[in-house]
């Protein structure tokens, strides 16, 4: 028997609407956030990705483009993809996982995101410039190990 790793996937979303607002979330945990969680046994990325969406918010999208891929590898070790994604229906509304949800301004959100490596991640989705990004971290402190664009 062999012993392979285990790592926690997880996809994060930064859904845009059609004037160009953000979709944040406000959870007890960190405040507001992107949307997004752990992939559950036998999805893909993207039903994942659209299942925790839905669930956060009430929000369908459509998925665009992948951005950047993300490794934690402090224990448990995580990977975290993110992606951009355009709002396709529903109101944004608070769930049994968030008790706010609301579309911002790409500066707004900058702003309103503290959790360091989330506030990372949504900046690389705003600022994508079509490569995809690669980046190692650790956290306490938020700490780059690793960085390359593809």
């Amino acid at each position: 028997m062999h012993d392979y790793p285990y790592h926690i996937v997880a996809v994060m979303g930064v859904v845009t609407n059609s004037e160009g607002r953000i979709l944040l979330v406000k959870t007890e945990r960190r405040g507001w956030e992107p949307l997004g969680g752990q992939v559950e046994a036998g999805e893909n990325l993207i039903e994942a990705l659209q299942r925790e969406i839905l669930e956060e918010s009430g929000c369908t999208v459509t998925v665009d483009k992948l951005v950047g891929v993300y490794s934690n590898p402090a224990p448990p070790p995580k990977l975290i993809f993110a992606f951009s994604c355009s709002h396709a229906a529903g109101e944004p509304q608070p769930s049994h996982e968030t008790s706010d949800a609301g579309w911002f301004t790409p500066e707004e959100a900058l702003q309103m995101v503290v959790h360091q490596p989330q506030h990372v991640r949504l900046r690389d989705v705003l600022s994508h410039n079509e490569s995809i990004i690669y980046r190692s971290y650790t956290t306490n402190p938020y700490q780059v190990l690793y960085e390359k664009r593809f």
